[in-house]
């Protein structure tokens, strides 16, 4: 199958659509697929391209087996509505061009967040005559109204038709959660061509190691309990409410707040910890892929919060994934929803309600001092981990081009 994705992300970022898709594709080349990902310059989440690359109208490389076509997009950090919609208007129609001239898929594929690379998929799709399938991995606009980027108006109506619109004219919609199939029927989609597909994990890169004792010394972190954040410092992640908690235990020097990664909010919760003279907190820049296991082998205690609002009920955090195969216990802090039954469930975590800082410190506390339970913890984590491999998830979404193709 000769398959042709645009996405505005992709390796070497590692935010979780870049993942998802690279994980996938390299899969999906080694079943003997030809795969072409149209994408932009790596500049994710600060809007700075990535060392080694430039912004360049149209480049190809070539990143194991995957033909990568860049195009030039409006580039910016991810702060601010109106800079973020010029960056994903661009990509959609650098992207649509960009796919014209590629050789004649057998599939089109494009992925949100954001839906405008949808856009430039179903144009695609319509011009060169072949099924387009819709990733859909974020309930778009809804989620940038819920973490307050944008007020419900007339604008996010008309994003919400667009939505729509693409909806009805996928062949086939890949959802990456159970609610948001749920919630695309009662909006009137027909159940019967949505597929789920959940995030997982490449089991190949994380598995359970020791602590990387080099880090431990560079951060001064060695004989403390880690409680770690990695990912993207976004609007929706509540980081704030985490250095609220961080507040509620300063007096306990055996416990400290690890953040890795970058993101909108990643200034503003910084010099928050500066002001609050904050000596538990350590701040550290985004990683490469590659070494992101050895920063997870810092974490006795993972940290997986989102703001208290409805949308995120339907939300799966990709990071969870990651850590029940280190066997990382995980202190999750979402709305009630398809995420926190899955954690209870397998039995790889904890859940403590939404923006609630002190509940939050005090399940970290009772967490740290039983030693059993973590250990059982992370033996129920490392179980689930092989019901979530990248290798299962690759075949289901074959499966769904399959069926877009019949």
């Amino acid at each position: 199958m000769r398959i042709l994705f645009l996405s505005d992300n992709f390796a070497p970022e590692t935010n979780a659509p870049a993942t998802r898709l690279y994980d996938h594709a390299i899969r999906w080349v080694r079943a003997g697929h030809e795969v072409t990902v149209v994408t932009c310059a790596p500049n994710f989440p600060e809007g700075l391209v990535f060392n080694g690359y430039k912004n360049r109208w149209y480049s190809v490389e070539e990143i194991e087996g995957i033909r990568v076509v860049r195009v030039k997009s409006y580039i910016t950090s991810n702060e601010g509505f109106l800079k973020r919609t010029l960056d994903y208007i661009s990509f959609m129609c650098s992207g649509f061009v960009g796919g014209l001239f590629q050789k004649k898929p057998d599939i089109i594929v494009a992925s949100s967040p954001q839906f405008f690379a949808a856009v430039g998929g179903w144009l695609l799709s319509v011009v060169r005559r072949k099924p387009f399938i819709f990733e859909l991995r974020d309930l778009w606009p809804a989620s940038i109204v819920a973490v307050g980027a944008m007020k419900d108006s007339r604008m996010i109506r008309m994003l919400e038709r667009l939505e729509l619109f693409l909806y009805r004219r996928a062949r086939r919609i890949v959802a990456v959660t159970h609610a948001f199939k749920k919630d695309l029927i009662q909006r009137g989609i027909e159940g019967d061509k949505i597929d789920v597909v959940l995030n997982g994990v490449d089991l190949r890169q994380y598995s359970p190691v020791s602590p990387d004792c080099n880090l431990q010394h560079q951060y001064n972190i060695q004989d403390k309990f880690v409680v770690g954040y990695l990912g993207t410092h976004g609007m929706a992640h509540a980081l704030d409410k985490v250095l609220d908690t961080a507040v509620y235990l300063r007096h306990r020097e055996d416990i400290v707040f690890l953040f890795v990664g970058a993101g909108a909010a990643k200034t503003e919760i910084e010099s928050k910890a500066r002001d609050l003279n904050l000596q538990n907190v350590r701040f550290i820049p985004r990683q490469t892929k590659d070494v992101m296991p050895s920063y997870w082998s810092l974490c006795d205690l993972a940290l997986i919060p989102l703001r208290d609002t409805p949308v995120f009920e339907s939300v799966i955090p990709s990071k969870m994934f990651e850590c029940m195969a280190m066997g990382i216990p995980v202190l999750m802090a979402l709305p009630e929803g398809e995420a926190t039954g899955i954690l209870r469930e397998s039995g790889a975590g904890i859940c403590v309600p939404p923006e609630d800082p002190i509940t939050m410190a005090k399940a970290i506390e009772q967490l740290q001092a039983d030693t059993e339970r973590r250990a059982a913890i992370r033996e129920c984590a490392l179980k689930a981990a092989q019901i979530y491999s990248r290798d299962r998830q690759a075949e289901k979404m074959l499966a769904a081009f399959d069926k877009a193709r019949s």
